[in-house]
């Protein structure tokens, strides 16, 4: 090292503004590197429960449908206690989606706002305040996302298709095994089938109202960030 760089290092003044500076920044980089890593972990770890939840709701649904036609004196109940399974699963998954958004919202603010704008200073930051909000975010951790719009997400993405597979199959049991006329064979013990028939209908028809007409504000942080992943 020459005489001038010496000189030069031994004059800076490690209290001075400036420097202070350039090490809170250089802190920030780290912490932030650290940050982003533990929130992508947390992102893969729920996004697995995700697959697991929708991989273990088709398995059983499938193992339920499979006794329902084994011809072992199964009635159509077997098939409305699928459905009743399957929605159990939809609400489980739902609340895992909504805590997922938590960890991929957050993700989502550092890439869109940090690793975007440093490799293309030119486009500026999605978010102004993205500093400042996600300080709140974790001063004081909440779901971006209703419970009701995660439940209307993984309908669309899932649950309404195999909810709706399985409706069919009960209507198909009824029509091909009953011997007493569709209303008549969906009858229940001490239940007529009119009262079965209107209730399934309705559940079906709740099903897609929710699906359909879900708060899409709620839904922003999902939506925009689904696209990334079309198996979500």
């Amino acid at each position: 090292m020459g005489d001038d760089e010496r000189s030069d290092s031994d004059d800076a003044d490690p209290t001075s503004q400036s420097l202070r500076e350039l090490g809170s920044e250089m802190g920030l980089g780290s912490i932030v590197a650290h940050l982003y890593r533990g929130e992508m972990d947390r992102v893969i770890n729920w996004r697995t429960r995700l697959d697991s939840t929708t991989n273990f709701a088709v398995t059983v649904i499938g193992a339920v449908l499979a006794y329902a036609f084994s011809g072992q004196g199964a009635g159509h109940t077997v098939v409305l206690v699928g459905i009743m399974i399957g929605t159990v699963f939809l609400l489980i998954e739902a609340r895992r989606y909504q805590l997922y958004d938590v960890w991929r919202s957050r993700a989502r603010v550092l890439q869109e706002n940090l690793f975007a704008n440093a490799l293309d200073p030119s486009a500026g930051v999605e978010q102004r305040d993205w500093r400042a909000e996600l300080s709140r975010d974790y001063r004081q951790p909440s779901a971006k996302m209703a419970y009701h719009v995660a439940v209307a997400h993984r309908l669309r993405r899932v649950y309404l298709p195999l909810l709706g597979g399985l409706g069919a199959v009960w209507l198909f049991r009824l029509a091909a095994y009953g011997d007493d006329g569709l209303v008549d064979s969906a009858a229940i013990e001490g239940v007529s089938g009119t009262i079965v028939l209107g209730t399934v209908a309705a559940f079906y028809a709740a099903l897609l109202g929710l699906a359909i007409a879900a708060d899409t504000r709620g839904e922003t942080s999902g939506s925009d960030h689904a696209q990334l992943d079309r198996r979500r």
